[in-house]
């Protein structure tokens, strides 16, 4: 099986499953993925868009469940997951959404009012905003802006009964970034 056909049926076994209050991880996936779009991100961010949480999907899939007040690292989960298939440019922003949150919250100080309640509550696990010198730190850091724009999309994709195309839709984008495509 390929990396695309093991990412799309991740979706399909566990993307059911609830992700933070109102919609399932499928339904934040496709639309963190369709606000990139939006937004004209190129393949590779919307890609991250729609893969940022692959990490949550992994530990489901290892019997693992949606738990308050544990922090799974499921962005570096995720990104050692899909690192030897995809490119930086889609991984690095996974790995750094959740250092995002943290690094908007320290620097921006409206940004925590207006996280989900869930995206609140993991603040905390996930160990709260960040200080000064690890605010300078994320901003000097490769691809942090990207990061950021990827956190963005992450808080807005909360949406019950949105409409956006399903998983299906990105296979195409996934294979030609895999290059299982060509």
């Amino acid at each position: 099986m390929s990396i695309v056909d093991d990412v799309l049926d991740l979706f399909e076994r566990w993307g059911g499953e609830g992700y933070d209050e109102v919609v399932t991880q499928t339904d934040h996936a496709l639309q963190c993925a369709a606000l990139a779009r939006r937004d004209g991100a190129d393949d590779a961010l919307v890609a991250a868009a729609l893969l940022h949480d692959v990490g949550h999907l992994l530990d489901l899939a290892a019997g693992g469940s949606v738990r308050e007040g544990v922090d799974v690292l499921h962005e570096e989960r995720g990104r050692a997951y899909l690192a030897p298939h995809l490119p930086d440019p889609v991984t690095r922003p996974i790995a750094l959404h959740v250092a995002a949150k943290r690094f908007l919250c320290a620097t921006e100080p409206s940004y925590a009012d207006g996280l989900s309640p869930g995206s609140q509550r993991s603040l905390l696990v996930q160990g709260g905003p960040m200080t000064a010198t690890e605010s300078a730190a994320f901003r000097a850091a490769p691809g942090a802006d990207a990061g950021v724009r990827l956190r963005r999309w992450d808080d807005a994709g909360k949406v019950l009964g949105l409409h956006r195309p399903s998983v299906a839709f990105y296979r195409p984008l996934l294979e030609r970034l895999t290059g299982e495509g060509t």
